[in-house]
């Protein structure tokens, strides 16, 4: 059923989708044929997986590789039409309306004031241009209005209107050239002119148009507070506890009435506790190649499968979308190779007689762990309790681990590849769709409940815009994203009977 309501929900934004492309002619015809490519191999996957038909390796690998191949292919052509289209543009006027004056009631437009005059770190950036500054409250100086507005040119960016927004302004006009190029110039050109008093942000407007923000750099990420390190602190000591416990109780002893038997729990909960430290190894390196500071990690411990993962927060603004992918992934990437490893190391190493004995509903209980165990274990899965070594079940916990982390929602992993690759819209609408299935979900299972009560009061806002945010990430990024969505998938979702059946997994399939 989950399968069909995926295929159902693919097909009917692959329809939408193709809906908002045809008046954008060729370029967002090629746009939307980027995305059937994209989305091709996993609806071909589920859609025969839900008509109980099983893929094995080999072809899903070279699905996946056609799929890429004819992605950067695409983006090749879309990059030349988009080239070709700016250039048969005409140039904007050189003698624009004059620019409102901030000092005069005229430049306040009649929208609706933001409800806090305070500068909302957190609020969409392309939304601002709907919110003018409330009358009376602080704006920005009219020297440094009139120094920020002198950057601008016909060869970067034309500016034709200027909102007030908080303590800085919104530009609106033309943008001319390569984003990334044209925002360089305008950084280097406000930083020359007014120091680092300021921060320059391009963005997409509401009107799905390019805009200049400008803000006091006072209104930066701040650092963690001592109480926050603190809280951090608390939350690591009770997930290495909650640890040690879960490996207790795989063993059928409780290690917190029990802690002299220590050296029995150290491997597994050991194991567990390098996939998560090896997945924040992998978010702080690539934040320090990019000179991007993060805020501690904040473990979610839980009684389950020991933790949940971890929370961070930048304390840097990023400077770009592929920065923010860079780091959201690496983090995943990395745990999750661990994981990996380990389960299909134990796997190998797995015969009769080995520590653990799992049912045979450990294994339909994922797809990915299904299909492999078949592969390695043959069978020996059609018992109904199959005997595996111990590195099986870390590598287990360390993938789901890593896909409820993946999920596509608000600050997760998942929720910042999605913003980075398709944008603050459509990762809204993940984030939404992502939290109605966990709730559908929590009605099998209360950790699903759980989980979406972490995202709706901690995680649900998405990531706070790059200074540039219209340029897009590179295709083979685009590319390793929906791989990482479609592991999360394949690890989280369990087989269906059908196909459990066909695998041979457990007595009577």
């Amino acid at each position: 059923m989950i399968t069909v309501l995926m295929l159902i929900t693919a097909a009917g934004t692959l329809g939408w989708g193709f809906y908002r492309a045809r008046p954008f002619g060729k370029l967002g015809l090629l746009a939307w044929l980027q995305s059937v490519v994209l989305m091709l191999p996993w609806l071909t996957f589920f859609g025969l997986f839900g008509l109980g038909v099983y893929l094995n390796a080999a072809s899903v690998l070279f699905l996946l590789l056609a799929s890429i191949v004819l992605y950067i292919l695409l983006g090749r052509q879309l990059r030349a039409a988009a080239q070709e289209n700016n250039s048969l543009s005409p140039p904007p006027s050189t003698s624009p309306s004059p620019l409102p004056s901030l000092l005069s009631d005229s430049s306040v437009p009649p929208t609706t004031a933001p409800s806090d005059p305070q500068p909302q770190a957190t609020q969409p950036l392309a939304q601002a241009e709907t919110s003018a500054a409330k009358p009376g409250a602080i704006q920005m100086p009219t020297e440094d209005l009139l120094a920020a507005k002198g950057i601008f040119g016909i060869d970067s960016f034309f500016a034709t209107e200027t909102i007030p927004y908080q303590t800085g302004a919104i530009f609106k006009g033309n943008l001319r050239g390569d984003p990334e190029t044209s925002y360089q110039s305008l950084s280097a050109a406000l930083r020359q002119r007014l120091g680092d008093r300021y921060r320059l942000f391009l963005v997409e407007g509401v009107e799905e148009k390019p805009v200049v923000v400008v803000l006091p750099s006072a209104n930066d990420p701040k650092p963690s507070t001592l109480v926050q390190k603190v809280f951090a602190l608390i939350l690591a000591l009770a997930t290495l506890a909650t640890c040690l416990e879960v490996a207790g109780l795989m063993q059928g002893f409780d290690f917190l009435s029990a802690p002299e038997r220590y050296a029995e729990v150290l491997p597994i909960s050991g194991g567990i506790l390098a996939v998560l430290g090896i997945h924040e190894i992998g978010h702080r390196v690539l934040a320090r190649r990019y000179q991007v500071k993060l805020s501690p990690p904040f473990f979610l411990p839980t009684w389950q499968i020991g933790s949940f993962g971890s929370l961070m927060r930048f304390e840097s603004l990023l400077p770009n979308r592929t920065v923010l992918f860079d780091i959201a992934a690496a983090g995943p990437i990395a745990g999750g190779t661990l994981a990996l490893g380990m389960l299909v190391v134990g796997l190998l190493l797995s015969h009769s007689g080995s520590f653990f004995q799992v049912p045979a509903e450990f294994l339909r209980s994922s797809i990915l762990v299904g299909t492999l165990a078949r592969s390695v274990l043959g069978p020996s899965i059609q018992a109904e309790i199959v005997d595996v070594h111990p590195l099986v079940i870390v590598g287990w916990l360390g993938l789901v681990i890593t896909a409820i982390n993946l999920m596509p929602a608000g600050q997760l992993d998942g929720g910042r590849i999605v913003q980075a690759i398709y944008g603050r819209r459509i990762a809204g609408r993940t984030t939404i769709a992502t939290l109605i299935i966990l709730g559908l979900a929590a009605l099998v299972n209360p950790l699903s409940l759980y989980w979406a009560i972490v995202i709706l009061f901690l995680q649900r806002d998405l990531e706070r815009p790059a200074l540039n945010e219209l340029t897009e990430p590179s295709d083979s990024r685009a590319a390793l994203g929906l791989l990482l969505l479609f592991m999360m998938a394949a690890i989280l979702l369990p087989l269906t009977p059908s196909l459990a059946g066909r695998l041979g997994i457990g007595l009577g399939n």
